[in-house]
């Protein structure tokens, strides 16, 4: 079993920044494959950043390329997301998430990283508000 908790969402004007955090634990083999994910009102949930524990490159959507960046701490028990320049649109619940994906499939590149599609993931935290205004 993984238990995830989230911490770190608020309300922020347009064109500042929020770090969220997810504390992980349980088994190790079950959360290789960290992701961040986020849902809008009346919208499906979407797939935001995703990282393996053992390192490599992060998978990012193209929405927030370049403002939004996913790190973890090197036990790979905390995992984060460094948001700047927050848009209106990036208001959502955001969603930490796990699963056991090795790393090409976890955040490949070339559309072979599965880290940002929410069924690959089976273990979710509850979730925590962003709200951005302009």
């Amino acid at each position: 079993q993984v238990q995830l908790v989230e911490s770190g969402g608020g309300s922020v004007q347009a064109g500042g920044s929020l770090r969220l955090s997810c504390a992980a634990s349980g088994s190790t083999y079950s959360r290789t494959c960290m992701g961040w994910f986020r849902q809008a009102p009346g919208k499906e949930r979407e797939g935001v950043a995703a990282i393996h524990t053992g390192g490599g490159s992060p998978l990012y959507a193209d929405s927030v390329k370049g403002r939004f960046t996913i790190s973890q701490d090197n036990a790979g028990d905390s995992l984060y997301l460094q948001m700047n320049s927050l848009k209106p649109e990036d208001t959502a619940m955001y969603y930490c998430a796990a699963n056991s994906l090795g790393p090409t499939y976890c955040s490949g590149g070339g559309g072979v990283g599965r880290g940002l599609r929410e069924v690959f993931f089976g273990y979710w935290g509850q979730g925590t508000q962003v709200t951005v205004s302009s």
